[in-house]
């Protein structure tokens, strides 16, 4: 798998084609291998990379790639949106991958009906 995220990764891989715009990056492409390695292997991998490196196509390509199930979990639901809305669907279409994904959001992110009931009976929130 290695190989194939490298090739999807290059100068002339699916990215490249797929966006005139795309930009190899060495860094990338070291990370991109070792995460590849690491579900290979089916193993533990810590990394640490700047901004700009294009941490994000470096783990999720080897992922999408290796067709196996996977957990992403982002600190915010803005780098949440991102992935599901603008960067999965990008990644799918150049790898030409007929994977299915998923958003998933906790409760908190909802307004709960009842709660919004409860506080119109108790005068807490306004009519409007």
């Amino acid at each position: 798998m290695a190989s194939a995220t490298r090739d999807a990764l290059g100068p002339r891989g699916a990215l490249a084609q797929a966006d005139p715009g795309f930009v190899e990056r060495d860094v990338q492409q070291q990370l991109a291998e070792a995460v590849a390695q690491a579900v290979d292997e089916r193993t533990t991998l810590v990394a640490e990379a700047g901004t700009g490196v294009g941490k994000t196509f470096a783990y999720l390509v080897p992922l999408l790639l290796s067709g196996r199930r996977a957990l992403v979990s982002t600190a915010t639901k803005s780098l949440q949106d991102q992935l599901f809305l603008r960067d999965l669907p990008r990644l799918r279409q150049a790898l030409r991958l007929p994977v299915r994904i998923a958003l998933l959001k906790g409760r908190s992110s909802y307004l709960c009906i009842h709660r919004l009931q409860q506080a119109r009976e108790t005068g807490t929130l306004p009519d409007r």
